[in-house]
């Protein structure tokens, strides 16, 4: 703990509001919220902590807070801000799941559509439906059934559904708004629970086509029995006041949480979400921001009641949500939360031995190997590839991996501008050169390792850059590979030497990875930039021939040979001048090959 992170605890208020903890780069990495900041904010930095909570707080090196009057204010500012800077260890709903519903729009013909966003648009929304193949395939069994039209948009004739006999053509025929709400209510009171005798019919035609031996129809009706009751029918419990509730419950163990909602629909249980991540708070706060966060931002429509377990800060989520949010204490809607509960516990339990796993292969990976490095746990590398094929088409590559994950949206590709010929030294003092100028230029954040595919040789020009030209101290390691082509070593230091690693260890496999990744992505770069290279090593020399014409002649020809094959005429036909179609084919064929001939 560092000297400025001692004196603000020592003045923290003793009030409500929001923290911030910020790393080297001044990166916002976790924010929280608490009734006592003062409390909260200590406890991280005293005391025993979990090997999870430890890899937050060494990353930690200042942080700051905001002052709330009230709780339900920390809590709505916390949101805003975990939705602003998206820290890495705030994890909760950072996909942003959101599940499919059935709608029926409120135009003037309605429209049966599923869709993933709620809107106040008049609509009328059935779900959500986590089985999206379930939803799908019963909106398709309700087109079959109800024929509202099926268009976007309203054509000037009638379409197959028409013919079909699943849309009335209100595009041509006049359709009543008496017979729209008349299937509207059907469809409603299907989607309701009015699907039983629709069920029931499609299994007495299911057992007819087996009797006939029409196996593939029999088979078809089964399934949508069975989508029919994936959707409506999953789970048998049931409620009669038939009123839609969401039912939370929730189960921590070593610094994770899982929560689980059960979504009733017209008083029956029909699906559910599950969520299990990493927390760093206390447990009841982290759930009731979470519920906070499940409607606030992820765009769950709220239900008419809220069913949670005991302790959770029932007042707090009503003041949040405007809705009614209960802790039942007997009957059959405490039984829904206990069993919500208790499935929590069963799938964190089941989690775990994955969850273990994965941190194995990525952060507790990155840090062994910034112990065999002997330098802090390395949560950002940067790595650095060459690709060319005697000279031509020089390029260069850089992938970036954070805490051990592949993190896409960060690679670079580099098409090589100062270097003539094959001279992958020279290659990798450019690349290198270009992204950190670029990076302290624009103050863009420093890897913690820098890795080069490649020797010593690679090493010394990429140090000679970084440290030299432009004083920079970045921990800098390089992969050398066998007469395979496999992974062999690990180099670090100046005179370079090699690392030795466990070649079972996780930090083996980890560079392994890293090295396979950043070969794959300039190697496919390189593909790339040699195909258009092909184009225009032909036609975009030739004078006359631009992007049009050689679109054009690509086009009609197929290819470079047929092109070669023509005659001046072939070429006029195509709308090319004649001096310019003359110029093509004497090119193609060569300056001593009459064009008479052709």
């Amino acid at each position: 703990m560092n000297n400025q992170i001692k004196e603000k605890l020592a003045v923290l208020p003793a009030q409500p509001g929001c923290y911030l903890m910020k790393d080297k780069n001044n990166t916002v990495i976790y924010v929280g919220k608490s009734k006592l900041l003062k409390n909260r904010v200590r406890s991280y930095f005293s005391g025993a902590n979990d090997q999870k909570t430890q890899r937050l707080v060494q990353e930690i090196v200042d942080f700051e807070y905001i002052v709330t009057s009230s709780e339900i204010e920390a809590l709505i500012l916390e949101m805003n801000l975990i939705k602003k800077y998206d820290p890495k260890y705030n994890v909760l709903l950072k996909d942003d799941k959101s599940y499919p519903y059935l709608k029926i729009t409120a135009e003037e013909h309605p429209r049966l559509i599923v869709t993933r966003k709620v809107k106040k648009d008049k609509g009328k929304y059935f779900g959500p439906y986590p089985n999206v193949l379930a939803a799908r395939e019963t909106k398709k069994l309700l087109d079959r059934l109800y024929p509202l039209r099926k268009c976007n948009k309203m054509p000037d004739r009638v379409c197959l559904y028409y013919h079909m006999n699943q849309c009335l053509g209100p595009c041509v025929y006049p359709v009543t708004q008496e017979t729209n709400k008349s299937i509207v209510q059907s469809i409603t009171s299907f989607l309701g629970g009015g699907h039983k005798e629709i069920k029931a019919d499609l299994k007495d035609k299911m057992l007819q086509a087996s009797d006939d031996l029409d196996f593939e129809r029999a088979k078809e009706l089964r399934d949508q029995i069975q989508h029919i009751e994936a959707v409506m029918e999953q789970q048998k419990m049931t409620l009669n006041d038939k009123v839609d509730r969401d039912v939370f419950g929730f189960a921590y163990d070593k610094g994770w949480m899982c929560v689980q909602v059960f979504f009733i629909r017209q008083g029956k249980l029909i699906e559910r979400d599950v969520s299990i991540f990493p927390f760093f708070d206390d447990p009841e706060e982290v759930f009731v921001s979470y519920i906070g966060r499940f409607y606030v931002h992820s765009n769950h429509p709220k239900p008419k009641q809220i069913l949670v377990p005991a302790p959770t800060d029932n007042d707090l989520l009503k003041s949040l949500l405007e809705v009614d949010v209960h802790i039942p204490y007997r009957g059959r809607k405490k039984e829904l939360v206990h069993l919500a509960a208790h499935n929590a516990k069963i799938a964190l339990e089941e989690k775990f031995s994955l969850i273990e796993r994965n941190e194995e292969r990525t952060i507790k990976a990155v840090e062994d190997l910034g112990v065999k490095l002997n330098i802090e746990t390395p949560h950002r590398i940067e790595a650095f590839d060459n690709s060319n094929i005697q000279g031509t088409d020089p390029v260069s590559a850089m992938v970036v991996f954070t805490d051990g994950k592949p993190d896409k949206k960060e690679y670079r590709k580099y098409k090589v501008k100062s270097v003539k010929g094959p001279d992958d030294y020279e290659t990798m003092r450019e690349v290198v050169r270009r992204r950190y100028a670029r990076v302290l230029k624009e103050g863009l954040p420093l890897p913690d390792l820098i890795v080069i595919d490649g020797g010593k040789g690679q090493m010394n020009a990429a140090l000679d850059v970084l440290e030299n030209e432009l004083g920079v101290d970045i921990p800098l390691c390089g992969l050398a590979k066998d007469d395979k082509h496999k992974t062999s070593e690990l180099l670090y230091g100046s005179p370079p030497t090699v690392i030795p690693l466990d070649r079972q260890s996780q930090e083996f496999y980890l560079i392994q990875r890293i090295q396979d990744e950043v070969h794959r992505f300039a190697i496919t770069f390189h593909r790339q930039l040699r195909g258009k290279s092909a184009f225009k090593s032909e036609l975009d020399n030739i004078d006359g021939v631009g992007e049009k014409r050689r679109r054009l002649l690509l086009t009609h020809f197929k290819s470079i040979n047929e092109i070669r094959d023509a005659s001046v005429e072939d070429l006029k036909k195509l709308g090319i001048p004649e001096p310019t179609a003359e110029t093509i084919l004497t090119h193609l064929n060569g300056k001593n090959k009459s064009i008479n001939e052709k």
